[in-house]
């Protein structure tokens, strides 16, 4: 048996593929050989999920020959596998060898289709999906289809404009008849048919009846939605090109990836918000731990974040020199390293540059979690003491074991700079993502970047002083090393790369860590600080080297990964001195103090060592929440020979399964984590984005309601609310945290009550008692706090209306320990209930369904890989974007395209009816004043551009002041923009204006004897004047290119009237155009006929709009009038304008969206 290559679409299911390195994998192919020695394959997904990070595969337990070829004729097993089916998480199957016994297998064995294999020479297994039923096919569903509130209300008045045509059509059938009639003898103009016999009145009307159709069908605005179209195309490219919108760090700007829905991004009312990596920045920083109930604050490490993150260049090279501490970027290395001998005349940049091309340089490739601020962790001197007491006594202890379950209860994997991620030099079979991504990667391989990072040195062994933790590495390599890889599950990317710590070994080869989440580079980082560090990492071996640099190697029976149904993972280990089986466990503070055995629930044991050591370890948790700190625990269990076969064989029986597998790994998972050994818990800080907070505040000022959905633990998540101003210290909160239903109705119904009541009598104080506490409420701004457990029971049927109600009353709400699922219920609940637009953003895989489930979906493209962006309508890279993109491009797009939509009506229907009121003298004959071809180049040539050119280019307000003012956003959120009176105002405007160009030039020219089209030149053209001038009245901001677009449409009119005019000499017999236009523009009368029609015919609108603006001008007039002032004077009326409507509007009323302001607009 040979292997033979073969196009993709030859490969069946049981075929034996082998897969070569940079190679695109053809098929779902069960992984059972790899070149690997440790029967590992990698993978880059880039194609499939978006994310350049590499995902590990394993060959199927069993089949793994190491150092021989893969022979498929000496397989025979067989193997069986789930259906086909498109969730790429999770593949359940199993190999039955000829003795019947049972491997089983999952995700970690399946090379996906689409993806491409780097770091492995080559790879073969077994084909389980070809073609459309492969994994990647099936998630190929094409972009999802969404309608803008504005277009389902156009359509609406569409039918609104096909009733009116069919009674116009319906008085023209009737009118005919009617007129037929009236007639003894037929006239002479009236032809029968070939038998001499005329058509009856009634079956004449009944064809007049589609002949009308035929005539006034330009009523309907079929045009509109082409140029609906074209004006989205113009807004979208205004907003991708908006340089306040590009981020300089990531070298990327906004992407628009729905066309179809920009105008809805300036009617939003609620905003749903993830907080990890949305409003924080996803880059994980270890502050704090607690080891045996013994805080340990790392003051150092905090002095040195204080400096990483200090406010400019200047002072954080101060604030290092003050400290002994270098830079943590040689921007002059750098420069030099980068240019070689050539001088640059430019080498003074501003701070804020400089830091933004430091962070540049790593930010958009395979760097990210690569800087200092990420890695580098500088120990706390009192616990490093501690250490080297354990490591000088004994090789064991709580203190090693803490550390060694930081370095290896991770799925971070261990590389060195000669195992570099592997690319195709020159031609390559798969397109590397992203240009910026190719030019960084040239960057590092000529090594222009080469030694920006220092190497560390923390404690020397045996002195209590603090030696410089960063002082520079002369032996470092020089060279930079950047690799990465992601977790199918989480879908998270972390990249972290550092040179490894000094220690007295020399010559060890540097390593780099690969991680799935930024919690575990932090983690590992932590431990690699305090001397623990891991060397190597197998499927079946993990080697830690210990402080003292002895190397501890682990045999891997089983890891247990998280899911968010435990909320921890575990890894089972042999330890190579004890030969004891422990387990190391991490996760959640409630997932891993539940399972402590009974250190709580034996009551006879109040004085015991373990439940001190878990009293303390929750206070300094609980603490850790209170600044903001995520938590997590660690633990351990010594388990016995015994016990873990007995729970191995069911595990194994459980991943042979393929019904209900989840669930019985679920159930071995649980039944062997318990009993645990608490050893400490960490804090990891997760820092807020720029501009947060002042992001939130103008959101909430423009009329919008802001929610954050979070998996964190309550204390985390509400010291984070506060710190980005979602809840002020002022606020009134309700906090909602119950397991029982009772408990939560009960609380609904009394909180519901207070509220009631004080919205009755707003002046009045009511007393409200909580649990241990009453308070006032009075003008409070409410907040909600809701964890996980009570809002499922807050959204069942029973409670779901006192649960929306409540949310009403509420400025800001918080729901915490949240899961997906109930992030994209709770959108769902409030779009369906109150019927208002809604704007869903998040950062990660988890976020999917919400940003699916919003009106509008926004997608930050931040660490934790491309799944949310690509699920998305928008992409931004910073939530302060945010801002910006809503009420600016917002604001700009909805009330642009609603005065077009408004305009497109009022042109359409002003023109058909001067044809409609032309049926009342002809015997509604259906015979049009106008020649044809002109009326076809009246909405194709003459009146096509200068609605397009509004519909983008018009700017009611500049961007500033709706940055100042967001309450100007308002406007789309209350819909005035294009409202169903704004659409029957401009229908009877147009019939106004369309009587007013009709029956001018019919009594001007009444008894005269010229002919039909000369009648109807003059009409055409007063059309134009007044449709064009119209325009120009709504027209907010004129510009070159309004002025070009509508004169020129007027030219253009013009020139092809003139030309048609003189060539067409038989062109519509026996009524032709020739010359006529030019013998009305001889003739005086003509001009007197246009002016004075276009006065007459648009005065009651300038009048309108002059009594509007005199006497109730709008806020968005008044707006108008402030950018006319001098700047000084302009922020000074800006700012009491602001305080004006302060005072005006209670906390209490400003959460209702709906109610009207007594204040004045200005």
């Amino acid at each position: 048996m040979r292997l033979v290559k073969r196009r993709w679409k030859d490969v069946r299911v049981g075929d034996f593929v082998r897969v070569l390195s940079n190679q695109i994998i053809p098929a779902d192919i069960l992984l059972l050989h790899t070149s690997d020695p440790n029967g590992v394959c990698h993978m880059e997904t880039a194609n499939l999920d978006g994310e350049t990070n590499l995902k590990q595969r394993r060959v199927v337990p069993g089949f793994s020959t190491l150092g021989k070829p893969f022979q498929p004729q000496t397989f025979s097993s067989t193997v069986v596998c789930e259906n086909p089916n498109n969730n790429l998480n999770v593949f359940k199957g199993y190999v039955e060898r000829p003795d019947k016994r049972r491997t089983g297998f999952g995700i970690d064995s399946l090379l996906l289709r689409g993806c491409t294999v780097r770091n492995t020479d080559d790879a073969a297994g077994i084909v389980v999906y070809t073609g459309h039923e492969t994994k990647s096919m099936l998630n190929n569903s094409g972009p999802r289809y969404k309608r803008s509130k504005i277009e389902r209300k156009m359509n609406t008045d569409v039918l609104f404009c096909v009733l009116l045509l069919f009674f116009m059509c319906l008085i023209g059938a009737l009118g005919h008849s009617i007129w037929l009639e009236t007639f003894t003898t037929m006239p002479s103009y009236i032809v029968p048919d070939r038998n001499g016999n005329y058509t009856p009145s009634v079956l004449a009307g009944f064809y007049m009846f589609f002949t009308m159709i035929i005539l006034l069908q330009v009523m309907i605005p079929v045009s509109l939605y082409v140029s609906i179209e074209l004006v989205k195309m113009g807004q979208i490219f205004f907003i991708t090109q908006d340089v306040e919108l590009y981020d300089e760090e990531l070298d990327s700007r906004v992407q628009c990836r729905a066309l179809n829905i920009t105008e809805d991004l300036g009617q939003i009312q609620y905003v749903f918000s993830d907080k990890t990596g949305t409003l924080t920045e996803n880059k994980m920083v270890f502050r704090r731990c607690t080891i045996l109930g013994t805080e340990y604050c790392h003051d150092e490490n905090a002095a040195r974040l204080a400096v990483v993150s200090g406010a400019n260049e200047e002072e954080e090279d101060t604030l290092y020199q003050q400290t002994k501490l270098p830079p943590l970027f040689p921007l002059e290395e750098l420069q030099d390293s980068h240019t070689g001998d050539k001088n640059h005349a430019n080498t003074q940049v501003t701070a804020a540059n400089r830091r933004r091309s430091r962070v540049a340089a790593g930010a958009q490739s395979d760097m990210a979690f690569s800087t200092p601020l990420e890695t580098v962790v500088v120990p706390d001197r009192k616990l490093m003491l501690e250490v080297d007491r354990q490591m000088a006594s004994i090789l064991c202890g709580p203190y090693l074991d803490f550390f060694l379950a930081l370095a290896i209860c991770n799925t971070v994997v261990v590389s060195t700079v000669t195992a570099q991620r592997e690319r195709v030099k020159g031609r390559s079979n798969s397109a590397y993502s992203g240009g910026s991504f190719h030019i960084m990667g040239q960057w590092f391989r000529k090594g222009s970047l080469r030694n920006v990072f220092s190497s560390m040195k923390f404690f020397k062994r045996g002195e209590d002083t603090l030696a410089d933790p960063f002082a520079k590495d002369e032996d470092e390599p020089d060279m930079f090393h950047s690799s990465d890889v992601s977790d199918s599950t989480t879908g998270q990317k972390v990249i972290s790369s550092e040179s490894e710590v000094k220690r007295s070994l020399s010559g060890t080869e540097e390593v780099c860590y690969e991680a799935h989440s930024p919690d575990e580079a932090a983690l590992i980082h932590a431990a690699k600080a305090y001397g623990f560090t891991m060397v190597e990492r197998t499927p079946y071996y993990v080697t830690v080297k210990l402080p003292d640099d002895t190397l501890l190697k682990f045999e891997v029976l089983d890891v247990l990964t998280f899911d968010s149904t435990r909320r921890r993972m575990s890894i089972i280990v042999r330890h190579p001195h004890t030969n004891e089986i422990i387990m190391y466990t991490k996760g959640a503070d409630s997932a891993i103090m539940e399972r402590l055995g009974n250190v709580f629930s034996d009551m006879s044991q109040v004085d015991n060592v373990a439940k001190q050591i878990a009293v303390k370890t929750q206070k300094d948790l609980d603490m850790y929440a209170r600044d903001g700190l995520r938590t997590l625990c660690f633990a351990k269990k010594v388990i016995s020979e015994k016990e873990f076969k007995a729970w191995f064989a069911i595990r194994q029986e459980a991943l042979s399964a393929i019904d209900e597998k989840e669930e019985r790994l679920l159930d071995t998972a649980t039944y062997i984590e318990n009993n645990f050994t608490l050893l400490g818990a960490t804090g990891i800080e997760d820092r807020l984005q720029e501009s947060v907070p002042e992001t939130i505040q103008a959101l909430r000022r423009a009329g919008m309601q802001v929610w954050v959905l979070t998996g964190d633990k309550p204390e985390t998540a509400i010291n984070i609310a506060y710190s980005c101003k979602l809840l002020d210290h002022e606020d009134l909160v309700f906090t909602f945290s119950t397991n029982r239903k009772s408990v939560c109705k009960m609380r609904l119904e009394d909180t519901l009550g207070e509220l009631r009541r004080s919205s009755l009598s707003p002046g009045a104080e009511v007393q409200f008692r909580g649990n241990n506490s009453a308070f006032t409420l009075m003008e409070h701004s409410i907040g909600l706090v809701i964890d996980g457990p009570t809002l499922s029971m807050a959204m069942s049927d029973d409670l779901v209306e006192q649960f929306v109600e409540l949310c009403k009353h509420c400025r800001a709400v918080l729901c915490c320990r949240v899961t997906p699922l109930q992030k994209s219920s709770v959108v769902k609940l409030i779009r369906q209930k109150l019927r208002v637009m809604t704007l869903a953003i998040g950062d990660g895989a988890n976020d999917v369904n919400m940003i699916q489930a919003a009106d509008v979906g926004i997608g930050v493209s931040g660490q934790e890989g491309m799944q949310a962006v690509m699920a998305s309508d928008f992409a931004i890279t910073r939530f302060k974007h945010l801002q910006r993109l809503l009420l600016v491009h917002g604001h700009w797009c909805y009330s642009r395209l609603a005065n077009m939509v408004i305009y497109f009506f009022y042109k359409n229907v002003a023109y058909v009816n001067l044809l409609f009121w032309y049926q009342f003298y002809c015997g509604f004959s259906a015979t049009a004043m106008i020649d044809y071809w002109l009326m076809i180049f009246f909405n194709l040539l003459f009146t096509s551009a200068p609605p397009i050119m509004f519909g983008i280019m018009d700017k009611e307000v500049s961007d500033s002041t709706l940055l100042s003012l967001p309450e100007l956003y308002k406007k789309g959120q209350h819909s005035e923009g294009y409202k169903r009176s704004t659409f029957w105002i401009a229908i009877l405007d147009a019939f106004y204006q369309s009587l007013v160009c009709f029956f001018i030039p019919y009594w001007t020219y009444n008894g005269s004897d010229i002919g039909i089209f000369s009648f109807g030149t003059p009409m055409n053209t007063v059309s134009l004047f007044t449709i064009i001038l119209h325009l120009a009245i709504e027209i907010k901001s004129w510009t070159v290119v309004h002025w070009v677009i509508m004169i020129g449409s007027v030219l253009v009119y013009f020139i092809v009237t003139l030309a048609y005019s003189a060539i067409c000499t038989s062109c519509n017999p026996p009524s032709n155009p020739y010359w006529i236009m030019h013998k009305q523009m001889a003739d005086p009368m003509f001009y007197l006929v246009c002016i004075l029609t276009t006065v007459v015919a648009l005065l009651p609108r300038y009048t309108l709009h002059v009594l509007r603006g005199t006497l109730a001008p709008s806020p968005h007039l008044s707006a108008r009038q402030l950018e006319r002032l001098p700047p000084s004077h302009r922020e000074q009326r800006i700012r009491e304008w602001r305080g004006l409507r302060d005072t005006c509007i209670s906390p209490s009323l400003r959460s209702q969206e709906h109610s009207s302001s007594p204040c004045p607009s200005a």
